[in-house]
């Protein structure tokens, strides 16, 4: 809550910190002979307890809670009645391993520069072998499903996965499965807190999958859809500023320039300080949902015309599911824009880095968790970009503990996991409540925003605004702006997350008014790093698109954004800085935050020339030609819906962008 005091709030995650001193609790309560202990219920690993009542424990005396797994939406209002217990249902239930607690210390002390452990990282194998679960707990958790009538489907190391009915996963996971209204639809879940029997504590970390709302992420690229081609009008800047729009009406009292083309790698380099480092001997991963069939293709001709050093044999590699799912409702092929900016992304700004694809089955949860499970069972490499997320309120406790375990994996491998924090600013006018994304909320990962990037003539870093666009179109007699500066149109995620406490290597930068935003108590603040995001500003891309007859595609070039560009882009400037350091980074937040205030970043701010900053943007109305007319609007810098960048640490551009001698940082130890 919020208040004057600073409540303590217990927590089982060691990057968190408590304001007010206190010893750390476990996040799991027993339930016994009916009486619940859930109103003691501390957080999950980096989550907030929600005031979940007791699970349904009238035939199980003896009961382990597993917390937040009855969502927060599933309340006595929406409660429309009891499931069929016939209805069937497929689940997860995620393994604990053999020292959760160990993990996520082990997993801190290796990310930490004051840690004598810095950098002691386990490789996949050590890590299975110390924090895996093992094969007694495997085999004692299938028996249990197995025995109560559920059909156990698949076995990983992270979950055991069944299906059954309802009426058996009742019985299992002691709860009762109810409809509730959400929204204008009805989705079944847990009418009380699932738990499993005590004996197995230790083994179960969660279950996911009793509740059947969708959980799907979007991408966070800002234009187009590529199923149809786009294509970006003229006239263009070559560089910021480099075309002034002399016939179009002043904004801000001045004339201001057209958008630029599309910066190309040697730009971005040039502004975040590559030097002549290239990635060199380092591995990054890319996850998205599905796979573009034109990749190799799109990337070696891209590298080609825009000045990148060629993709060398077995630089780019692909890891697939042998099947794809739910194509229809994640629109497969949207997807495919997504994995081509964040490959030609990387390859631009890092050319000599290895690069390894790892498609998801589907835009669901489950099957990106899979993903991102490859990259770490396998230690596919040690850099992890991913443009993809969805809103807070969307991301259960169940889910939150299973992607936390995935990252403290990671960490304790030397991997780390950079997420874009979303391009609909605060949220608000996207989804009606100021909230973040996720999973950029995890205390785990690192939380890319987005900037508006000028670069000058000969490559010249000008200075960063804050991503967020206003809009307004050019009147019918060509000499006004209607409603100038227009409305908010998109900007970088960030703000305070509600669910997740705040992690002790924030303490200290991040100003404690945004840190209690929403509890006294402190909450993790979104971003922590940012860097070009503003598609007026943004990167030139090529792909392969389908032409407007439907019939043929064509390779072509556009400008796109988003935190989707962002997030490839610091995983790049990080593998420059791993090269630099001769070993792996690992989870990156402690030492980024190590060096916050420091001239190693641009401490990026609205208003860095002292006026308002725009540019004018001519589009095709319908996108890819002037058949229908052009449309052209001038486009506001540094209007990020609530949220503002301002000097030192914002909830914009976290601790700043990369600058001059960043890179180079982590050559010296």
């Amino acid at each position: 809550m919020n208040g004057s005091s600073r409540e303590w709030r217990p927590s089982s995650d060691p990057l968190a910190t408590d304001r007010t001193g206190g010893s750390m609790r476990s996040n799991r309560a027993t339930v016994r002979a009916g009486v619940s202990m859930a109103a003691t219920l501390p957080m999950l690993a980096g989550a907030l307890a929600l005031g979940i009542p007791a699970a349904h424990a009238a035939d199980h005396p003896s009961r382990d809670l597993l917390a937040g797994t009855r969502p927060a939406w599933a309340t006595a209002r929406a409660d429309k009645g009891a499931t069929s217990d016939g209805a069937r249902l497929s689940a997860r239930v995620y393994l604990r391993g053999r020292d959760a607690a160990g993990l996520a210390a082990y997993a801190k002390a290796v990310s930490d520069p004051k840690s004598a452990s810095y950098g002691r990282y386990l490789t996949a194998g050590q890590a299975e072998a110390r924090f895996g679960a093992t094969e007694a707990q495997v085999t004692a958790v299938k028996a249990w499903l197995t025995a109560a009538g559920l059909k156990v489907t698949g076995v990983t190391r992270h979950y055991v996965s069944v299906t059954g009915e309802v009426a058996a996963a009742e019985k299992t996971f002691g709860t009762q499965l109810h409809d509730f209204a959400k929204g204008s639809k009805t989705y079944r879940a847990p009418a009380s807190t699932a738990s499993v029997p005590e004996s197995l504590a230790d083994a179960v970390l969660t279950v996911t999958g009793l509740d059947n709302a969708p959980h799907r992420v979007t991408h966070d690229d800002q234009l187009p859809p590529p199923d149809t081609v786009f294509r970006n009008a003229g006239p263009f800047s070559s560089s910021y500023g480099s075309n002034t729009a002399s016939t179009l009406p002043d904004a801000y009292g001045t004339k201001i320039p057209y958008a630029v083309k599309g910066y190309t790698g040697k730009q971005l380099r040039a502004a975040y300080g590559a030097g002549k480092r290239t990635g060199k001997g380092v591995r990054v991963a890319i996850t998205d949902a599905y796979a573009s069939p034109t990749i190799a293709y799109d990337a070696g001709t891209y590298a080609k015309r825009n000045g990148d050093a060629a993709w060398k044999t077995g630089q780019l590699h692909q890891v697939l599911p042998k099947k794809y799912t739910d194509t229809k409702d994640c629109s497969a092929s949207g997807w495919y824009g997504e994995e081509t900016l964040d490959v030609e992304a990387v390859h631009a700004v890092a050319p000599a880095a290895d690069v390894t694809y790892v498609g998801a089955a589907s835009c669901t949860d489950a099957d990106l968790l899979d993903a991102l499970g490859k990259v770490v069972d396998g230690h596919l490499a040690d850099i992890v970009s991913n443009s993809w997320g969805e809103v807070e309120a969307a991301q259960t406790p169940d889910l939150a503990a299973a992607y936390d375990q995935v990252f403290q994996l990671g960490a304790v491998e030397g991997i780390g996991f950079y997420f874009s924090s979303g391009d609909d600013g605060d949220e608000v006018a996207s989804s009606g409540t100021k909230q973040v994304d996720s999973p950029a909320n995890s205390a785990w990962v690192t939380a890319v925003g987005g900037t508006s990037l000028a670069v000058g003539k000969g490559d010249t870093y000008l200075w960063e605004t804050g991503w967020g666009t206003e809009k307004a179109g050019l009147s019918a007699d060509g000499k006004s702006w209607t409603d100038f500066p227009g409305a908010f149109t998109s900007g970088a995620g960030g703000g305070t997350s509600r669910t997740v406490a705040e992690p002790g290597y924030q303490r200290g930068v991040v100003p404690d008014a945004l840190a209690t935003a929403n509890d006294a108590a402190g909450n993790r603040v979104v971003p922590d790093i940012a860097a070009i995001a503003d598609p007026n500003t943004g990167f030139l891309v090529g792909q392969t698109q389908t032409l407007p007859d439907g019939k043929k595609q064509a390779y072509g070039e556009y400008r796109i954004g988003g935190t989707s560009l962002a997030a490839p882009t610091i995983a790049a400037v990080q593998a420059l800085a791993q090269e630099a350091r001769g070993q792996a980074i690992g989870f990156a937040n402690p030492a980024i935050y190590a060096k916050a205030g420091s001239k190693l970043y641009h401490d990026v701010t609205d208003n860095p020339t002292g006026s308002g900053l725009a540019v004018a943007r001519v589009d095709f109305v319908n996108g890819y030609d002037a058949t229908d007319g052009l449309a052209t609007s001038v486009r506001s810098l540094g209007k990020d819906s609530s949220l503002a960048a301002v000097k030192g640490y914002d909830d914009v551009t976290g601790v700043g962008s990369p600058a001059g001698g960043y890179v180079e940082s982590y050559g010296r130890r």
